[in-house]
């Protein structure tokens, strides 16, 4: 990878022993290629190199193509299927026990209000329950 040296005015080889430097130096503000762009959290736009076909870069998705074949769109849309506690099935069941176990603790919770204004029930009768 050649490097172009804007205060010397040369190029020069970027190799192991000579690379101490980060991406703000090696794509600083003279840098001539083609720049990300995407909208960073700080609200500017990032200053990575872009992948040539894309226009962005690896990290705002210029190494991804997706898929292009129709084995390849139905091997991802099975990866995206979801299975198990997921489904719309499953938290649709979900959803039905927890109403009723709301219905059931509240209607206890009555219950015990009731039990403990005739006063069959001792108010911190919870305490001595405890193990």
């Amino acid at each position: 990878m050649l490097f172009y040296n804007t205060h010397i005015g040369v190029f020069r080889m970027l190799t192991k022993d000579n690379v101490k430097i980060g991406l703000k130096t090696r794509f600083g503000p003279d840098w001539p290629g083609v720049r990300c762009g995407a909208r960073t959290k700080a609200g500017g736009a990032c200053q990575r190199p872009a992948v040539k076909l894309t226009g962005r870069c690896t990290r705002h998705g210029g190494k991804s193509t997706g898929p292009r074949t129709q084995a390849g769109k139905d091997k991802i849309a099975a990866l995206h299927t979801t299975h198990g506690r997921f489904t719309k099935e499953k938290r649709q069941a979900a959803k039905k026990r927890a109403e009723v176990g709301r219905a059931v603790r509240s209607e206890i919770k009555q219950i015990e209000k009731s039990l403990v204004e005739q006063g069959i029930l001792d108010r911190n009768w919870r305490k001595d329950w405890k193990l």
